[in-house]
């Protein structure tokens, strides 16, 4: 068939393999070593599998473009002609079945079986694309490459994200062989963006230029640069330890540890505070969360307190053994006062409470105490009690005047003053300058480190020495690729690193006593700066997790793994006001209306990237701080109000889009990125202010929402994963720009054109197998594609209809499609239906169970031979999966029902997952397969919706999401009779 439309449908605006793509994107949150977030912290960024997907969607054409010329393939004809005569069996038995009010299915034709055909090899194109290990395979890349060049007839569009962030999606533009553009309103990101995108490119497949031994014979994309920025990276360690070497002396090892010297991995503190007993005189004590240093079965390693009340003094020993479950409870609450959030003095067992030390601590009186040192052991760690000595030398370090300077300076920014999501934060107890998040020690670390990144200038400079061509030798702000360039290419690097010695090395990082860990945490161990009270210093001149070294590690292997196959610019810009490029393809990650405090977050980092980094981008570090006001996400806090808040957000949102439309390809769709929250979701299924507000700002920007995809982005061991009944993490919203013509209608009209296109889309997402807890996201797209496309949907009043009005009556639209494709089912399914909504699985009444059952043309017996319900003593209840009989087989009942098939299916997934023996049971109800997948969606909707059983709507979502997988396997299957004897087409 061939589209009417005005311009060619592009693959995203169809149909996408979803499975493929979350399946990506789910495994690469496990891969660290190499991966671009490896480079810096950024939040919330999107994985690189579905950002390549979607971009690839969004400009390779649907077969249903060219699906005529498809057929002049003998091959293609003769598949699609095989095809066509299946699905017409099935379209001509489901249609003559269907009730009166089923809306009609459209006749499938030949040329919808060769753009299926098509569509097929695309998906196999993605499949391959998706996969971690394609991201630097050249073959891969280059087909995918191919089938974009064949699309855009050779001329490969611009891609602009407005708000790049993490740099996500112009990075895999660029890998695609695409211009990539990005800006973003906060230096940090666009720092991150210039780093991943924009440097690259100008040293691909350039040789290292350092004086030592080449790793290599040959370098490709950004490889040299990368074994550079190791190099320099390890001439700035040198020369810091000759520098500060002193401050981080060896500790020395007890007889029982075998004597002599070991390097100290992180010191322990512990905050502490005047104790509010009077009999105590105001003598410091501390406050700690936790005594465990080690959990490892066998060799757990606890803090111990030793106090003499009579000195007012105290200590502390380690124990090591293996200590009972009472014993090491008691330890995890430290000085804590049980549950409770207040402590408790050491010295006298005074509560300490919370309030008190909030006083203390904006008073600036909060002290510091060292309770325990972890040191290199041969095959684990070794954990030894704190010392005066090991005290004393880190507090040598503020004798030191820069220290002192530095919070006076650049350090003396203000810390976030309010939680825009759970964690608190640490200036409610003082900790109110970004300064005061780390001791002494630390910042002299990082203040000598980042003088020494002029230093590694000066010496790249010098190692180039003129072999190098200097004609125009500008810098990187002025787009320069000469040696200055370069110098200041691997600086740019080695600063991340110190950024990430940063994340590893303040205050707020904890030490994690797990048997895997046993290592420090990071800052931003979640999105939020909260207070802790222990606390681990780690040595950066270690071998441990958070050295510098394994840090600029870190940031190479990221370097290296870049693959510029186009020129990229990021650029500091407002997403509101930012001049584009013409006709560009717009795919962008906006931020979530409140979810995350990206410019209170990452002043954290600025503070010292300015330091660093402001000789080379003066433009981008000509502010003190990240902007705040400008930021579009919706504070409350900022903004006064929760009404000012919205408003501000929709407005800023409004022009940020509406500047997309102006600038955007009419040839190429959209894609706009949402990431949900569970909690903003409502009974209706909307949210009642992100979801609804930010969808508002999209149509009214100009766009018409044709699509939506959701993307489940999160590992499978989650507590909330795929399989179960939580929401897709994020949706992709596909748009095209309103049509200048667009007419204005009523509601009625509205509820008309709703009633006629969502049924048939519905069963297009169904076929497709989207989970039934992301099918409410999914019919978003079809329905808002109806809404979206009118100038305006007018109430009884005349006035506009909100976005959220439309959701409210989309999402009723499918409930009433779920509970139309009732009729299909038989008899009895459809009464245990109905008699499930009413009643779940308890009891109710016979006469109302026979009423029941009469109106469907059956009695109660009928049900109960079925093996659908129970009857006795005046009551009817519904079999639970467990009381079905285990040796039930679908080909030898005669009485059998889409009920049953999909309960014993269920249960088989339950107890063995995607195994041959839930294959095989999906083999044998093959001729019911459809109709059972169709009541999975039923029952989860009257599941979730109607009776709020979680458990229930989870088993049904669940099979769904497998769907796919179990299909296939079953497909695979060519013999089901006999005991297992079953032969499988491998």
């Amino acid at each position: 068939m061939t589209s009417t439309n005005k311009y060619k449908k592009k693959l995203i605006e169809v149909a996408l393999p979803l499975e493929a793509i979350n399946a990506a994107s789910a495994r690469e949150k496990s891969i660290r070593h190499g991966h671009p977030s490896t480079l810096h912290l950024w939040w919330a960024r999107r994985p690189l599998a579905a950002c390549r997907a979607v971009l690839f969607a969004q400009l390779v054409d649907d077969p249903s473009e060219y699906a005529g010329q498809l057929l002049d393939d003998p091959e293609i004809r003769k598949q699609a002609e095989a095809d066509l005569a299946m699905r017409l069996k099935v379209w001509q038995e489901r249609t003559a079945d269907a009730p009166s009010n089923v809306p009609d299915t459209p006749e499938p034709t030949l040329e919808d079986c060769a753009a299926d055909i098509e569509r097929k090899r695309l998906f196999e194109i993605i499949d391959e694309l998706v996969k971690w290990e394609s991201s630097t395979n050249e073959e891969v890349l280059e087909r995918a490459r191919t089938e974009i060049r064949r699309s855009c007839g050779g001329v490969l569009p611009p891609v602009y994200d407005p708000f790049s962030g993490g740099g996500a999606i112009p990075l895999e533009a660029q890998r695609l062989g695409l211009p990539a553009y990005g800006s973003d309103l906060n230096p940090v990101a666009v720092m991150i963006g210039k780093a991943m995108i924009e440097i690259p490119p100008k040293f691909k497949d350039m040789l290292p230029i350092h004086p030592g031994i080449k790793e290599r014979s040959f370098y490709r994309n950004a490889e040299g640069l990368a074994e550079d920025v190791k190099h320099y990276g390890e001439w700035m360690r040198e020369k810091a330890w000759a520098r500060l070497g002193h401050f981080y002396p060896q500790v020395d090892l007890p007889k029982e540890h075998g004597g002599g010297k070991a390097t100290v991995i992180a010191w322990i503190w512990a905050r502490t505070v005047a104790s509010p007993d009077p009999a105590f005189g105001g003598a410091h004590v501390p406050l700690i969360s936790s005594y465990v240093l080690s959990s490892k079965a066998g060799k757990k390693n606890i803090i111990s307190p030793v106090v003499d009340k009579n000195s007012r003094a105290y200590r502390f020993e380690i124990k090591t053994g293996n200590f009972g479950r009472a014993e090491l409870d008691k330890a995890a609450l430290g000085t804590k006062a049980g549950k409770a959030q207040d402590f408790l003095c050491l010295l006298s067992g005074y509560p300490i409470p919370r309030d008190y030390i909030r006083d203390e601590g904006r008073s600036g009186r909060l002290g510091l105490r060292l309770i325990a040192v972890v040191a290199e052991g041969k095959n684990s760690r070794i954990y030894l009690p704190a010392s005066e000595e090991m005290e004393k030398v880190a507090a040598s370090a503020g004798k030191l005047a820069e220290v002192a300077r530095a919070r006076q300076t650049f350090l003396s920014g203000n810390t976030p003053t309010r939680a825009m999501i759970t964690g608190g934060v640490c200036s409610a107890y003082g900790l109110d300058e970004w300064g005061k998040l780390f001791i002494d020690r630390q910042i002299l670390l990082f203040l000598t480190l980042g003088d020494f990144l002029d230093g590694v200038r000066k010496q790249v400079l010098a190692d180039i020495n003129g072999s190098w061509p200097a004609d125009d030798d500008v810098g990187l702000a002025g787009g320069g690729s000469g040696p200055s360039a370069y110098a200041e290419a691997v600086s740019v690097y080695l600063s991340f690193a110190i950024n990430r010695s940063v994340d590893r090395g303040s205050s707020i990082c904890t030490w994690d006593s797990s048997p895997k860990m046993e290592a420090l945490r990071n800052t931003f161990a979640r999105q939020a700066l909260p207070m802790t009270w222990d606390f681990a210093e780690g040595n950066p001149f270690s071998n441990a997790s958070g050295n510098f070294l394994g840090n600029v590690d870190w940031v190479a292997k990221a370097l290296e793994r870049f693959s510029p196959a186009a020129p990229g610019t990021v650029s500091n810009a407002d997403a509101q006001t930012v001049i584009m490029p013409k006709e560009v393809v717009i795919s962008t990650d906006p931020p979530y209306y409140d979810n995350i405090g990206y410019a209170d977050l990452s002043d954290f980092f600025y503070c010292w990237m300015r330091r660093s980094l402001q000789n080379v981008f003066p433009d981008a570090f000509g502010v003190l701080a990240t902007p705040k006001a400008e930021e579009l996400v919706a504070t409350q806090f900022r903004h006064g109000s929760k009404e000012a808040a919205d408003a501000f957000f929709l407005d800023g949102m409004r022009r940020a889009i509406t500047n997309m439309v102006n600038y955007s390809s009419t040839n190429f769709p959209a894609a706009i990125y949402y990431a949900f929250k569970q909690s903003e979701i409502d009974q209706e299924g909307i949210s009642s202010t992100g979801w609804a507000t930010f969808l508002q700002a999209v149509v009214e920007a100009g766009y018409a929402v044709v699509g939506t995809w959701p993307l489940r982005t999160e590992m499978a061991n989650r507590m909330i994963a795929s399989g179960t009944n939580a929401l897709a993490n994020s949706v992709v919203l596909v748009c095209r720009k309103k049509e200048a013509t667009a007419e204005v209608i009523t509601r009625a009209e509205f509820i008309r054109a709703l009633k006629r296109e969502l049924p048939p889309a519905i069963a297009e997402l169904q076929a497709a197998n989207i989970a039934p807890a992301d099918m409410p996201q999914s019919a978003i797209g079809p329905g808002m594609g109806v809404f979206s496309r009118y100038k305006a949907v007018l109430e009884s009043d005349d006035s506009p209809m909100s976005v959220k009005t439309a959701l409210q009556l989309i999402n009723r639209e499918l409930d009433e499609y779920l509970g139309g494709i009732q009729g299909e089912f038989d008899a009895d399914t459809r009464f245990a239906i109905t008699w499930f909504e009413q009643n779940g699985m308890g009891k109710g009444d016979y006469g109302a169970a026979d009423n029941l059952a009469r109106a469907r043309g059956i009695s109660v017996e009928s049900v109960k031979h079925a093996g659908i319900v129970e009857s006795a003593a005046g009551k009817v209840r519904i079999l639970a999966r467990d009381e079905l009989d285990d040796d039930w087989e679908p080909e030898g009942d005669a009485h059998l029902t889409v009920w049953e098939c999909l309960q014993h299916l269920v249960r088989k997934y339950e107890k063995d997952g995607i195994s041959h023996d839930t294959a095989v049971l999906l083999k044998k109800i093959d001729a019911k397969a459809e109709a059972v997948k169709d009541l999975a969606y039923c029952l989860y909707d009257i599941s979730a919706n109607k009776r709020k059983d979680a458990k229930e709507a989870t088993a049904y979502n669940a099979l769904i999401a497998d769907w796919t997988e179990l299909t296939r396997q079953a497909a695979a299957i060519h013999d089901t009779s006999g005991d297992r004897q079953i032969r499988l087409d491998l």
